[in-house]
């Protein structure tokens, strides 16, 4: 696929992983202000200190939904019928429902039970409100918070949720979870406390940022605690059932590696919940796998699932003209994404000494065409990424304003960054010709080798040093991806790089990327509105071996300080200021090769589904708030085409 998602890793890798494809993203960071106030009473607790008590939570700014008596999300539609099916696919297979151990392939959506305590709305991404509590109390100092959890919350087997089953998952990642879980959250929360059947407190260490510590407690949601201790099994080993949640979906069959199939819970806690109106609308969510990208596409085309989000310019610019389309079955859309930009890019593994000299990086830069790839592969569908932060005021451009050099004189001082960081422009990708083979850029990268000491061996024709020749493997598994890297290889191996793909199963890839087994690969960053602590887990290099998502091995003493920099800011101009230094930091490291982005969203699906108009721009939604409409499928079924 040209716009593929991350590889499967363990959502328990780290606090900034646990819940990253479910509900929220914890990389906006997440806090609170004295705004607040405003939105939720002052009460005082034992006399002593002002307390805040809130159903949401923001950091920088007001909330969206003020009120808590709103009566359903801005973007749904409430009266949304509920019914029906929807499917989708996945590639490859899987053997467990654990999403929280490296152990085993986790079945796609194994996560769709689990709720958080917190939430957040895609309308209001750097917010965080109730779902499991009902209110949430805190001191001016954010040195703890009390969740007030609904009494009406239920697991999926029918049990009520108590306090306990928080603490109890609490324990169970800290006990049985990865080290960078506990490392993350050990270094947030001093302890733990039940109330009540219904109230947890959690208190936070002192010396741990203030702007992420609510937000890191409310990512922790229940774990049937019964339940595991029935079943004798713990959050580190693999299963073949998903413990029960408290979520509106639960599993109700599975086929391994071949289908998984989820059913709407009727008696979900909370059906009633005004967040939750014209939400959660399809009976069913099934999910179908197949061994490859093209099979998948074949498998939608003849009905076999019924939704699908096209990531691949090639089919989706030439192949949407089968049957099922010209007949009017099929509506293929091309829906406006006003998303955060995501730097999908090959990355070095920074680890490897080949790839310590900037200069071997650049030349590698210099070889990949994005013009050529984009009009002779793409259809010129995409552009090219620049920041880690597009399309966002985070965004590095052009030379650095007076408040980045405030940032970034003093780290120049100190001998962590070159003085041309002050004095240059933002660093963007390399520009190419129309033509596969740039020469031009071809010959600078053949300089800047020569001068890395990597010499031509004459009788080989491959740069070496030291005896060693330059090897570069680009790590993949999509085959869907031969067409774009196998150019980028021959560029390579024209300037004496000894470059080479290396197919493997997404199994393999799997296991290699978590080993950093790896030379290149591909990954893609969605970094957040407000980042903060989850930057951490991205690129400090004192976690680079811990981390999955540091693929790339970051390790700079410059990087680390600004990330503390933008944990500590205390207003939303700080944070902006501090993050356009980092990514101006980031991008002068070159450790990425920037590939493409797609700034519309693809979608294709049998046409029995309708959506709230208009979407809202951070979301596309169609597990959330898209419905089944019961009269567009029986005129589907009437004409035989399902």
């Amino acid at each position: 696929m040209d716009q593929r998602p991350r590889r499967p890793v363990s959502k328990a890798i780290a606090s900034s992983e646990l819940r990253s494809q479910t509900a929220w993203k914890w990389a906006l960071g997440g806090a609170v202000g004295l705004a607040m106030i405003g939105a939720a009473g002052l009460v005082r607790a034992d006399g002593h200190e002002n307390v805040t008590v809130t159903h949401g939570y923001n950091f920088f700014g007001e909330l969206g939904y003020p009120d808590a008596d709103f009566p359903h999300l801005n973007y749904v539609n409430p009266e949304a019928p509920k019914g029906g099916e929807i499917s989708i696919w996945a590639q490859g297979t899987f053997d467990s429902f654990n999403p929280y151990t490296l152990l085993g392939n986790n079945a796609a959506l194994s996560s769709i039970g689990d709720e958080d305590v917190l939430t957040s709305f895609a309308d209001d991404p750097t917010s965080v409100y109730c779902l499991l509590c009902e209110t949430m109390e805190y001191p001016e100092d954010l040195s703890w918070v009390i969740f007030n959890l609904r009494p009406e919350v239920t697991f999926s087997d029918g049990r009520p949720m108590t306090a306990e089953d928080i603490e109890f998952a609490f324990n169970s990642f800290m006990t049985d979870g990865l080290p960078s879980f506990r490392a993350a959250f050990g270094s947030f929360i001093d302890s733990v406390e039940v109330l009540g059947p219904h109230q947890i407190r959690y208190n936070f260490n002192a010396d741990s940022p203030p702007r992420d510590r609510i937000s890191t407690a409310g990512i922790i949601g229940p774990l049937h605690r019964d339940w595991y201790a029935e079943n004798e099994t713990t959050v580190a080993e693999t299963r073949n059932e998903p413990h029960p949640g408290t979520g509106p979906y639960a599993l109700e069959s599975f086929d391994f590696s071949r289908q998984v199939v989820y059913k709407r819970n009727p008696d979900y806690w909370g059906n009633d919940l005004n967040l939750m109106q014209g939400r959660s609308n399809f009976d069913r969510i099934r999910i179908e796998y197949f061994g490859d990208s093209t099979a998948a596409f074949e498998g939608f085309k003849a009905g076999t699932y019924t939704f699908r989000t096209e990531n691949t310019s090639r089919i989706w610019a030439t192949q949407y003209n089968f049957p099922a389309i010209e007949d009017g079955f099929v509506v293929s859309e091309e829906l406006d994404n006003g998303s955060l930009g995501r730097m999908q890019s090959f990355i070095f593994n920074m680890r490897r000494e080949k790839f310590a000299d900037e200069r071997v990086r650049e030349a590698i830069r210099l070889m990949f065409n994005f013009n050529w790839s984009n009009e002779s592969l793409f259809f010129g569908l995409y552009d090219r990424p620049s920041s880690f932060w597009e399309f966002s005021d985070n965004a590095a451009s052009g030379m650095p304003s007076e408040g980045e050099l405030a940032l970034l004189q003093p780290l120049v001082d100190e001998g962590l960054l070159p003085a041309s960081i002050l004095t240059e422009e933002a660093v963007v990708a390399p520009s190419s010709g129309a033509r596969q083979f740039d020469r031009r850029n071809a010959r600078m990268a053949q300089d800047l080798l020569d001068e890395a000491g990597w010499i031509v061996n004459e009788s080989t024709g491959l740069r070496e040093k030291d005896g060693e020749t330059l090897v570069v493997g680009f790590l993949e598994s999509s085959p869907s991806f031969d067409r774009i890297i196998n150019p980028y290889v021959e560029n390579l191996r024209a300037v004496g790089i000894d470059a080479k793909l290396e197919r493997v199963d997404p199994a393999q890839e799997q296991e290699r990327a978590r080993s950093f087994d790896f030379d290149m690969t591909t990954m893609g960053w969605s970094l957040g509105y407000e980042p903060s602590t989850g930057l951490r887990q991205w690129f400090d290099g004192n976690l680079k071996d811990d981390t999955a998502r540091n693929l790339a091995g970051v390790d700079n003493p410059a990087v680390n300080n600004l990330i503390e920099t933008i944990v500590a800011a205390e207003s939303k101009s700080e944070m902006e200021t501090a993050v356009q230094a980092l990514d101006r930091v980031l991008r002068s490291l070159k450790f990425n090769v920037p590939q493409w982005q797609n700034t519309k969203r693809w979608v294709a699906y049998w046409d029995q589904y309708d959506y709230p108009k208009p979407l809202p721009p951070l979301a596309l939604g169609q597990l959330d708030f898209w419905w089944y409409d019961e009269d567009k499928a029986q005129a589907l079924r009437d004409a035989g085409a399902l």
